[in-house]
């Protein structure tokens, strides 16, 4: 590329009219380490403000008829159409995602505004049959309030959407706390955002708004109790502490944490397909998605050959700026994520592992290593750990039940999947006794899920589900509600209690 990436960031926040700060918070491009810009803080002292102006939006919100807010979604979802180009350069730009993944992510909030659109027709409720003559009962769900949204580096724009699409259908404003080391991308959907609600035309002001600190400013957001639910996307260790913090309070947490995610492949599995799986769901994003391949559990009799077809395929892998053209894998995000590569494959060295390919850095600017695939003797502790870089652990099995128990053994639970042509063991793999993940798939990777289902895990990844089905009921509190249409007072179970 002739542009560099802080000029072509700045091209985009300008058409976007993204307004920068001369002294903020820097945003520092993986691609070369360089800086793009500079987004306005938010001082701790200014929550309290921010808060406040939520509770009056959402005062106003939860009076307009959900399929009336459903239409500002909509308005939404077609200004990301219009801008998905420029919010997916300039994901790439601030995360290092190759140009199709950015793209893609972008189209995934495009998608759940499709999906928020029709939800806001169909916020459905029960109908209940009461015990007592002359009355009626019923279930409904209500807004709950500001919902204070927590996002990561590896999607900083999805996981926005995945979240306030419904929240905003429900009746709630959203504060959002983007990650610190992609607040450009945040601004810029600000804005994107603020151009569907001018068309919307009587939205109440501060619906959306966007909070810009490091940890201590996360910590105030989920201490408050004026923020009924915190949804936050990250590591484990951030999801206990903000965990422990909301439960403090007795509000609601909505966790979407680390994965360690195994595949199993069978003596029957189409090895041309379990190759493919492998190489996107093992590299794609450099290995920086939750759902990212860690762990291939593969029958001995396919072992050599799988793997010698995965060493070959990784030794052609396009390595580099992702804006190019035939790129595969772009960089880690940063200086620590590339040491945390490293230490992880002298740990698994030490613990009997043998790197079969990859494992170095290139003599380049920015953060590029070459994924690497290691084999291991047993689940070892390091296996066990999840490191949120392009590194594959080769186990193999004999026992198909001894695979789906070792792809069990580890804290996490988000994806998992099992590549086979015979029914018995798909079945068994989706068997209550199977995968005891949040995500479970047979014959594709683990990564790559579509918004329609409902995306989280069990275990560390912290049970929450957000996206589709019905996840929208976290975003509201139910209700049980009795009318008595008739003249008389009966009490349920029988109780007498005349005066």
């Amino acid at each position: 590329m002739s542009q560099t990436p802080a000029a072509h960031a700045a091209a985009i926040l300008d058409r976007l009219g993204v307004t920068r700060s001369a002294d903020g918070l820097a945003s520092f491009t993986p691609i070369d380490g360089s800086e793009l810009g500079r987004a306005p803080l938010t001082p701790v002292a200014d929550l309290s403000g921010v808060l406040d102006r939520a509770g009056e939006a959402f005062r106003a919100w939860r009076r307009v008829p959900a399929p009336r807010r459903g239409e500002l979604v909509r308005l939404l979802g077609e200004e990301l159409r219009a801008a998905k180009d420029d919010l997916a350069a300039l994901v790439t730009l601030e995360c290092g995602k190759i140009a199709s993944e950015g793209l893609g992510e972008v189209q995934e909030m495009i998608d759940v505004c499709d999906f928020a659109v029709g939800l806001s027709r169909q916020l459905y409720g029960l109908t209940l049959p009461s015990e007592r003559p002359g009355h009626h009962m019923r279930e409904t769900w209500q807004p709950l309030g500001p919902v204070g949204v927590i996002t990561a580096f590896n999607f900083p724009v999805a996981v926005w959407a995945w979240n306030a699409a419904l929240a905003f259908v429900c009746g709630d404003p959203v504060i959002w706390k983007p990650s610190e080391k992609t607040p450009l991308t945040a601004l810029a959907v600000q804005a994107v955002f603020e151009r569907a609600a001018a068309r919307f035309g009587d939205a109440p002001a501060h619906l959306s708004q966007v909070v810009i600190g490091e940890r201590d400013l996360g910590e105030a957001l989920a201490a408050d109790p004026r923020a009924p639910l915190i949804s936050a996307t990250g590591s484990t260790r951030m999801g206990k502490a903000v965990a422990a913090t909301v439960a403090g309070r007795l509000g609601r947490s909505l966790l979407e944490l680390g994965g360690n995610n195994a595949m199993i492949v069978t003596d029957s599995a189409d090895l041309d397909m379990a190759v493919r799986a492998i190489a996107f769901s093992a590299v794609g994003t450099c290995g920086q998605r939750c759902t990212s391949l860690r762990r291939l559990i593969v029958h001995e009799s396919v072992a050599d050959t799988l793997v010698a077809r995965l060493t070959k395929a990784y030794e052609t892998l396009p390595i580099g700026d992702p804006r190019e053209a035939g790129v595969l894998v772009g960089p880690l995000i940063d200086d620590d994520a590339a040491r945390n590569f490293a230490a992880a494959l002298d740990r698994a060295r030490t613990e009997g592992g043998e790197v079969l390919t990859g494992g170095g850095r290139l003599d380049r600017a920015g953060v590029y290593v070459r994924p690497a695939i290691v084999r291991m003797p047993a689940q070892t502790p390091v296996v066990m750990h999840e490191t949120f870089a392009p590194i594959l652990y080769v186990l193999t099995y004999r026992d198909f039940d001894a695979a789906v128990e070792l792809q069990n053994a580890v804290p996490q639970g988000l994806s998992s999947c099992v590549f086979t042509d015979r029914l018995r063991e798909a079945e068994t793999f989706l068997s209550a006794w199977g995968s005891d993940c949040g995500i479970a798939n047979v014959n594709i990777g683990p990564s790559g899920a579509e918004i329609g289902g409902a995306f989280g895990g069990e275990k560390e990844p912290g049970g929450g589900r957000e996206s589709g089905s019905d996840a929208w009921k976290a975003y509201m509190r139910r209700q049980t509600q009795t009318v008595n249409f008739s003249t008389d007072l009966p009490l349920a179970q029988g109780v007498k209690f005349d005066v």
